[in-house]
């Protein structure tokens, strides 16, 4: 689409210009340290052995973590992109003008999610590294289901930020919502641990939430063992859910607009 291929370039050419290396650099430190810690600990504290009952025994457990921690820092990444993306317009004084321009929410969402996307992945591809100098590799069961998983879970974030965003703009704050979708996602959504060890009514919370669907299909096609055919039910879940959440945020979005325009008059 026109719109999201020229939000996109904007959004590079601005960044090229002044690219922010610090902000990069702690964007991927938490998931170097996260899977640093959980190596140390594997090590020295577990014995380099895990417990087997919540399904990642010690020959997948350090590529769980690291999956994990990678997809959970990369879902950081985006929300902080495409959610953030309305209230930073209108902290800038551009939201007026965005709203009236005859340009579409969801194509203007979509390039800077694209942009977000492939600027994430290159700055994570320096994980790399601190797999190879710990030793750890990732086993691929199925690269199609990897694949799959991996665009679940983007588009289930993007969904999650449509709604999101929304609700910044109309409340004029950013980081205690953020801040709260990012704890309880992180809790709920079996990144770094499996979801066995939640409490049962944390467990069907986790359910209504796209991203737990997707991390599942991610979890399970890479270190889970599991072909693209056993997980194609979470994948359709996923597909659902994010379909379902995606609907609500347009829908709220316009609501949403006309309430941030309200509140700067």
């Amino acid at each position: 689409m026109p719109i999201a291929r020229a939000t996109a370039w904007r959004t590079w050419q601005m960044t090229r210009r002044a690219y922010p290396w610090s902000y990069a650099v702690g964007t991927v430190m938490p998931a170097a340290l996260t899977i640093s810690l959980a190596y140390l600990a594997f090590h020295a504290i577990g014995g380099g052995t895990v417990s087997d009952d919540a399904g990642t025994g010690a020959d997948t457990y350090l590529a769980y973590i690291a999956v994990g921690a990678t997809a959970f820092q990369f879902t950081v990444r985006l929300i902080l992109w495409s959610a953030k993306a309305l209230i930073t317009e209108q902290r800038q004084g551009t939201l007026a003008a965005l709203l009236i321009a005859p340009a579409g929410r969801l194509p203007y969402l979509l390039g800077l999610t694209a942009f977000a996307v492939l600027s994430s992945l290159v700055e994570f591809l320096t994980l790399g590294a601190l797999f190879a100098i710990l030793g750890i590799t990732v086993p691929v069961a199925s690269p199609l289901g990897a694949l799959a998983g991996a665009l679940a879970l983007v588009s289930a974030v993007f969904a999650l930020s449509v709604g999101l965003g929304g609700l910044m703009i109309a409340a004029g704050e950013a980081h205690i919502s953020q801040n709260t979708v990012f704890i309880v996602l992180g809790l709920l959504c079996g990144f770094t641990f499996p979801r066995d060890y939640l409490p049962a009514p944390a467990q069907w919370l986790a359910e209504t939430l796209p991203t737990t669907a997707a991390m599942d299909v991610l979890h399970g096609s890479l270190a889970g063992g599991h072909t693209l055919t056993e997980l194609a039910p979470r994948l359709a879940l996923s597909a659902a859910l994010t379909a379902a959440y995606l609907a609500l945020g347009l829908t709220y979005l316009p609501h949403a607009e006309a309430r941030a325009v309200e509140r700067t008059h």
